[in-house]
Formats: C-alpha cells, sequence, structure tokens
C-alpha cells in the first residue's frame, strides 16, 4: 500500500501540473476535503501537497479553510518575466544545435493543435497546448536544471497567462513559428530572439491586467 509520503507526492505532481497548465486561475480556492475526496486519498497528503506549495509561493493559505491560487503583482511578474526572457531564451538557443527532424515534427504539431483550439474558442486547451510548446524547446535544449528551475516559475505563471490568453489572441502565438524556422536554419540567435520577443509580446496583456506594484498575497 502506498504511505502518505507517496500520495503527497503524486498529488503535489497533480496539482502542480494543474497550475503549470493554467487549469487553476488567480483566486481559484482549494478545498482540502473535496480534492482528498476527489483523488480517494485522506487529508493528510493533500495538506501536506498543498503546504509546499505555499511555500513555493504558488497558493496561499488565508486560513485553513481558505486557500487559494496566490495572485502576483506587477513588481513580481517583471521579474520573473525578465528571467524566463533569459533562461527560456537559453534554452532555445541550446536547442537550435540538438533538434531532430522529430523535434521539429512536434513542435509543428503542437502549433497546429494550438491553432485549432484558438480558431474553436477551446482556450483552456489552447493555453496547455502554448504550456507544452514551451517545455518543448526547453526539453530539447537537454538542460535539466533549467528545465527544473522554469518548471518553478511556471507554478506562479500557469494560471496568470492562463487568465489573459484569451485576450492576448494572435500575440500568444504568431512568435512561435520564428522559432521552429529558427531550429530549421540551427540559427541560435533567432531562435533567441524568437523566444525573447514572444515573452515580451505575449506578456503586454498580462500587464494591462496588473495594476499597482509590489507582492500580492
Amino acid at each position: 500500500m502506498e504511505d502518505d509520503l507517496s500520495r503527497g507526492g503524486k498529488i503535489y505532481t497533480r496539482l502542480s501540473e494543474s497550475l503549470i497548465r493554467g487549469q487553476l486561475r488567480p483566486d481559484d480556492r482549494l478545498k482540502i476535503r473535496e480534492l482528498a475526496d476527489s483523488m480517494g486519498t485522506s487529508v493528510t497528503p493533500v495538506r501536506d501537497a498543498i503546504q509546499q506549495l505555499v511555500q513555493q509561493g504558488a497558493l496561499v493559505m488565508r486560513s485553513p479553510r481558505d486557500i487559494r491560487v496566490r495572485r502576483i503583482g506587477r513588481a513580481e511578474y517583471m521579474e520573473i518575466r525578465d528571467i524566463r526572457v533569459e533562461l527560456e531564451g537559453m534554452a532555445a538557443a541550446a536547442a537550435t544545435s540538438k533538434a531532430t527532424s522529430e523535434d521539429i515534427e512536434r513542435l509543428r504539431d503542437l502549433m497546429g493543435k494550438n491553432e485549432r483550439a484558438l480558431r474553436e474558442e477551446r482556450f483552456v486547451d489552447a493555453v496547455q497546448l502554448n504550456q507544452a510548446f514551451h517545455f518543448e524547446y526547453c526539453r530539447i535544449a537537454g538542460m535539466p536544471t533549467l528545465l527544473e528551475i522554469l518548471s518553478g516559475l511556471w507554478l506562479k505563471m500557469g494560471p496568470l497567462i492562463a487568465q489573459s490568453y484569451e485576450a492576448g489572441g494572435r500575440d500568444m502565438v504568431d512568435h512561435h513559428y520564428p522559432l521552429i524556422e529558427a531550429f530549421l536554419q540551427k540559427d541560435p540567435r533567432a531562435a533567441r530572439i524568437a523566444v525573447q520577443t514572444d515573452i515580451i509580446s505575449g506578456g503586454k496583456v498580462i500587464l494591462d491586467r496588473l495594476s499597482g506594484d509590489g507582492e500580492s498575497t
């Protein structure tokens, strides 16, 4: 039988993926008992997983009965965005010399599915496909430590990107195409620029949503 530690790890992974993929939005409320029932477990491993995400700044516990997806402020968003610009740009540049034809085809497939989701206004699916695209070129780069760092940043960014994705329109996807072309040309500088432009351009709608400076709780 699984112990609480093993179950807690699985629950943490499941909740983390929900945050990273934008299945949870800022201020969404998480109820420990409901999560435990839906996952077929006791409240202890759920509480442990939530506490870990609170410590990582992805969730905020206002009280034991009021646990929510943390809403980040403008200053924190800008810091995370600037870090992503550097790290994801680095990953994209590194991936140009490693991307195989199969890797490029996976990126094209993700883009095709993303385009269809946007046309059909399946924005939840589109957000998840966008996240998968970003993580795919980081995976191609073969830099697991960098990917681990980015996963921590996306715990905070996933809900915010999902909240803003529909309003972002073409800015959320158009700069993915130059990245694929850079991989075909094996051009690290072009790949870096494509990713950095994508993050900054797509982030404009997020900045519009954020008001004021400083941390939120």
